[in-house]
């Protein structure tokens, strides 16, 4: 079994008055770090908000009902939380007023929990995401060289646990995972008329991996209004399908503002939902998948790492653009993402110059790992 990185940080975290918050897509693997973490721990209640029963047994519940459901356990593990209403009162309840017990909340869905949860345990609360497996977490399991090995595999078929512990039957899984839980979340939440348009966003999202997105070009596409494409991108985006990066703008009048870049958690992920998992060699959008897969891990490092950093990329009027950058305690790094080793990078002098205190980097498929690793 891979180790998550995970692991360690919430387990310095626990017995210490706050409640732990772990979010994250569905089939990450959240239900089985928790069974990892508190397998030695006897005194553990678990309960599922997927489940009926659950929900009507917390759905007026007081300290003194709190107190005889949790009995003589020490750990309450609420799995699916967000399906529980008003889920972040009654943690608040526990919380202050039966500090000895560790509350665990885990969910796949961040528009309710972040909702329903963030404000009543402020202060209260340390809150992970997992994510599908990262390069490093792979790397420590495995090695370098066999991981390395499987660079192109994973750029098509991605991390996903159930994905990476069947190799040869990777498009299978994916297909069944992108179809059994790729909307659950989402097609739960009443407003959601139209799925059908929804399977469309995604399809043209995927295609535009790596592009500025226009909410106006795509509501054209798909036949929307651009309120509701944006409030479909913010569904995707807290059911942790997609994230937003937003553009640096602020020190030249041709810097664009309002368009967005938007990526996939998983590489596996968006290949399922446009059913392309041809080799790369056979392949138009290597580039596409090697920007995606890059920042996508990137995001896990940082947050595995606890580096705190605003991420954006950069591109003006005049189509000048770097790709990715960081800006961490007033400093910014710049990046530029190729695949072949062979190209040679070149950084816009209008950037330098409007951004003076930067580093600039090239990341290939020969140096990747230096900024991946754990």
């Amino acid at each position: 079994m891979v180790t998550r990185f995970l692991e360690q940080r919430i387990r310095a975290k626990l017995f210490k008055g706050k409640a732990i918050l772990l979010i994250g897509p569905r089939q990450t693997g959240k239900t089985t770090l928790l069974n990892t973490i508190f397998k030695n721990e006897s005194q553990t209640l678990w309960l599922n908000g997927d489940d009926p029963e659950t929900r009507l047994l917390l759905e007026d519940v007081s300290v003194t009902k709190w107190k005889r459901i949790l009995g003589e356990n020490k750990v309450l593990i609420l799995d699916e939380a967000q399906r529980i209403s008003d889920i972040g009162l009654k943690l608040k309840l526990i919380t202050d007023q039966i500090p000895e017990i560790q509350v665990v909340a885990s969910g796949s869905s961040a528009f309710e929990l972040a909702n329903q949860i963030k404000e009543p345990l402020t202060g209260r609360k340390w809150e992970f995401q997992l994510f599908p497996i990262s390069f490093a977490e792979m790397e420590a399991h495995h090695g370098f060289v066999e991981e390395h090995k499987r660079l192109s595999e994973r750029l098509i078929y991605g991390y996903y646990p159930e994905v990476v512990n069947h190799p040869g039957e990777e498009r299978d899984v994916l297909s069944q995972l992108a179809d059994s839980f790729l909307f659950k979340d989402i097609l739960m939440w009443e407003r959601i008329k139209k799925p059908e348009k929804l399977t469309r966003l995604l399809q043209a999202l995927a295609f535009q991996v790596g592009s500025e997105v226009s909410y106006h070009e795509l509501g054209q596409i798909i036949d929307l209004d651009n309120q509701t494409v944006e409030n479909y991108i913010t569904l995707l985006e807290q059911t942790f399908i997609i994230f937003r990066l937003p553009p640096l703008s602020r020190n030249l009048r041709k810097e664009l503002k309002r368009k967005r870049k938007i990526y996939f958690y998983d590489n596996g992920m968006r290949n399922a939902i446009i059913a392309q998992f041809q080799p790369l060699e056979l392949r138009q959008d290597v580039g596409a998948l090697w920007e995606n897969w890059l920042i996508s891990e990137r995001k896990k490092t940082l947050h595995y790492q606890g580096i705190h950093a605003n991420t954006f990329f950069w591109r003006t009027q005049d189509q000048q653009e770097i790709d990715y950058i960081e800006e961490r305690d007033g400093k910014m790094w710049a990046y530029e993402m190729k695949w072949s080793a062979k190209a040679k990078p070149s950084f816009s002098k209008t950037f330098t110059q409007a951004y003076p205190e930067h580093e600039l980097q090239f990341i290939n498929r020969d140096n990747y790992f230096e900024w991946l690793g754990q």
